[in-house]
């Protein structure tokens, strides 16, 4: 069956297709918030519980990470309101608008970030400043330390300010938390720093004027400075996390050159370009919308959208995107997308869509979290009490309760999911893989077997004319000029091809043609005068009683050698035989190759005829063949797939591939191909190269795999940390570090996902 009428489809069915993936996005949209004065994942679950707890509110996540939460919502209730249930807790919530402009958005959370990172930065170096001095006794010979840092009062001074000043964060975010009813690490840190800081004072109120007790006036300030400490480094690499969403934002421009009738230029605002504007593009500038070239020719550098490292030849009539940089030459280009209808646009949302979901397991850590704070407090008071009952000794009863509060921060919990997953989807969307998902993530990871397109998804898509047979008595040419003449107004690619072959031939006006059909997977139809002609495959052949023996032997061999055929009929004769060729993409048996290397399976679902696509997959070392489908179809053998066992993914290009893709446990979309294919996806690759088939797989399995490793990094700090702690064997300074150390580590073992690049070749 050839691929002229594989990718063929009813209007109603493209429509309605359309209309899927349309419906799809509108009801994955929703409101984006920025949420100001998070601290740990304590904080992040009482946002979450209040927004999904409002009327109207179909689902709300919310992202320690980068600080945002998504509510999805029915559409009655106001922004306001959920602004509102945010404050009420004490955070700070700012409606994101999808309408102003990216790039300012982006400055003005950049600025905002930056001042916080500042502010942390020195709060934490005064309270270390202020701080060490009380260290020097543990960590100096005792005749090496200057006697005014024994007394008590010169400690006292030392500490204060540290406590009541540089900590007074702790206890604002705490006191938000105990009128919301809940927890947080801010509460557990002003605790337990506020009881080794008042033990001290009363001990040194207690004790006699000639003793000088042991106090722990170190231990409180050296936890506030340590805490600090990690507040800017968790800032730095926050910061980090983000960069490659970040990069996308800026990649556009803020003005542009916009050419009027009378030849004249004026620079305004990108974001006040309409479509149906001229632009004029120069060297070294990026171009500050989508668009159509329709004056020039130049090298544009799409890597930051697509990931392919080389400039890509442009001229007239080739349509370009926003924040691609036109490395030389001029080009005039009419607008055609602005705004949110960028495909820049399309995918940063496609990015803060993945970095807004939770993982499964991040569900897990979510009910964790929800009782963890109440618990370590109960542990705090049991621990008090077991020392004091047991011991009778209430100095060190409080001290290893302190220990105990400060050891237990849950912020490493709250960041090890969204930090793995943002860095891991951005670095992905670096080289033109769009993860749609966390869902799609952790089924790429998981994938058995894929089952591939071939026109234009394995295959180039820019068929050629290779041969043609005729019967006998009929001319070449007068079969080129109605095959020309049923494909004169065909857009599909071998449709191109008939036209390009008649020109090439002296063919410019072939016979016009009345009722003109498309046979939905059979091929095409038309009257010239009275008489009827069909083009396309063998089974159109066979329902209309048409004869093929003539030809079958060259049509045989022409399938052998992998050529698609198209069949020409007039009247119930047949005229003769067209056979194409469509290479396979270079990088094609490579990519199939890296999935056989990683255990997973490969089957090519194709509208062609047998021989054509088993040539194919010969070619490219495909382990199975599904040949003459029909495109409505492709769905069903999805299906058949699936109960088979194991984890499906197809990958597609056209519109017909739009059911198979949304049937699969996860479709992927080559990125050159329909709206409605990318949207039927979980997973979008920008360039038409299959071997980021196994990228997107590796970077997923990456992510999932970094994801897992914070998770274990989080629980054993606690799982080891609060045992000590309770047993007296963590002094509360290292607990203070521990806990810094925690969140940091966490952050750091994401951003090693920033070292994953593709497989060369």
């Amino acid at each position: 069956m050839p691929a002229v009428v594989a990718e063929s489809r009813p209007e109603s069915q493209m429509v309605q297709v359309q209309a899927q993936a349309q419906a799809q996005a509108q009801a994955a949209s929703g409101l984006d918030f920025a949420i100001e004065g998070m601290t740990c994942a304590g904080c992040a679950r009482r946002v979450e519980t209040a927004l999904r707890s409002q009327p109207g509110v179909l689902d709300a996540s919310v992202n320690l990470a980068s600080e945002n939460a998504r509510v999805i919502t029915d559409g009655s209730l106001p922004a306001a309101a959920l602004a509102e249930a945010v404050e009420k807790l004490g955070y700070h919530a700012t409606l994101r608008d999808p309408a102003a402009p990216d790039t300012a958005a982006a400055d003005a959370r950049e600025a905002r970030r930056k001042a916080n990172a500042f502010r942390d930065g020195w709060h934490a170096a005064l309270a270390l400043a202020f701080t060490l001095p009380l260290l020097l006794p543990m960590l100096l010979p005792q005749q090496w330390v200057p006697h005014l840092l024994h007394e008590a009062w010169f400690q006292a001074m030392l500490a204060a300010p540290v406590q009541f000043w540089l900590g007074a964060r702790f206890y604002v975010a705490g006191f938000k938390a105990v009128r919301a009813g809940a927890g947080n690490m801010d509460m557990l840190v002003a605790l337990g720093t506020s009881s080794a800081f008042g033990l001290s004072l009363w001990l040194w109120y207690a004790a006699p004027e000639d003793v000088m007790p042991h106090l722990y006036f170190e231990g409180a300030a050296a936890v506030v400075a340590f805490v600090l400490l990690g507040k800017w480094l968790e800032a730095r690499a926050k910061g980090r996390t983000v960069e490659a969403l970040q990069a996308l934002l800026k990649l556009k421009p803020a003005h542009a050159r916009l050419l009027q009738r009378d030849g004249t230029q004026i620079m305004l605002a990108s974001a006040a370009l309409k479509p149906g504007d001229h632009v004029l593009v120069l060297a070294g500038e990026a171009l500050p919308a989508d668009g159509r070239i329709i004056d020039g020719q130049a090298s544009l550098d799409e890597s930051m959208l697509t990931g392919e490292s080389l400039p890509v030849e442009k001229t007239i009539g080739a349509r370009v995107a926003a924040g691609s940089i036109n490395s030389d030459g001029r080009l005039v280009v009419e607008i055609t997308a602005v705004g949110q209808e960028t495909m820049l646009a399309r995918i940063v949302r496609l990015v803060e869509d993945a970095q807004a979901g939770k993982a499964r397991i991040q569900r897990l850590v979510d009910r964790v979290s929800a009782i963890f704070v109440p618990a370590v407090l109960l542990a705090a008071v049991v621990t008090f009490a077991l020392w004091t009952s047991l011991g009778g000794d209430v100095e060190r009863a409080i001290v290893n309760a302190v220990a105990l509060l400060v050891i237990a921060c849950p912020c490493a919990l709250g960041l090890a999911t969204p930090a793995a997953l943002m860095v891991g989807t951005g670095v992905a969307a670096k080289h033109g893989i769009l993860i749609r998902d966390i869902e799609a993530l952790e089924r790429a990871g998981q994938i058995t077997l894929v089952a591939f397109d071939k026109t234009g998804t394995l295959t180039q898509g820019k068929p050629k004319l290779m041969a043609l047979a005729v019967a006998d008595g009929i001319e070449e040419t007068l079969l080129l000029r109605y095959a020309a003449a049923l494909q004169a107004a065909s857009t599909h690619p071998l449709g191109l091809a008939v036209r390009a072959a008649a020109q090439e031939r002296g063919i410019a006006d072939p016979p016009a043609l009345r009722d003109l059909r498309v046979l939905a997977g059979r091929g095409l139809s038309g009257l010239l005068m009275k008489r009827t002609l069909l083009l396309g495959n063998r089974r159109l052949m066979q329902e209309n009683g048409i004869d093929t023996a003539a030809l079958e032997a060259r049509a045989k061999d022409w399938e052998a050698q992998g050529c698609g055929l198209s069949w020409l009929a007039e009247d119930g004769r047949l005229l003769g035989l067209l056979a194409f060729a469509d290479p396979p993409k270079p990088n094609a048996a490579h990519a199939i190759a890296r999935l056989k290397a990683r255990g997973i399976a490969s089957v090519m679902l194709s509208g062609d005829s047998h021989g054509a696509a088993q040539s194919v997959a010969r070619q490219l070392g495909i382990d199975q063949v599904e040949a003459e489908i029909l495109p409505e179809h492709k769905a069903q053998h999805i299906a058949a797939l699936k109960r088979s066992g194991g984890i499906v993914a197809m990958v597609g290009d056209g519109i017909n591939d739009a059911p198979a893709l949304a049937a699969a446990d996860i479709g992927i979309a080559i990125g050159t191909g329909t709206d409605a294919a990318i949207g039927a996806a979980g997973i979008t690759l920008l360039r038409g190269d299959p071997a980021l088939v196994a990228d997107a797989i590796d970077i997923a399995r990456h992510t999932e795999a970094g994801i897992k490793q914070n998770l274990a990094w989080a629980f054993a700090y606690n799982l080891i940390g609060l045992p000590l702690a309770a047993f007296g064997l963590l002094d509360p300074v290292f607990a203070g570090a521990a806990m810094a150390l925690s969140s940091i580590s966490v952050l750091l073992n994401a951003l090693r996902l920033k070292l994953w690049h593709p497989k060369e070749g």
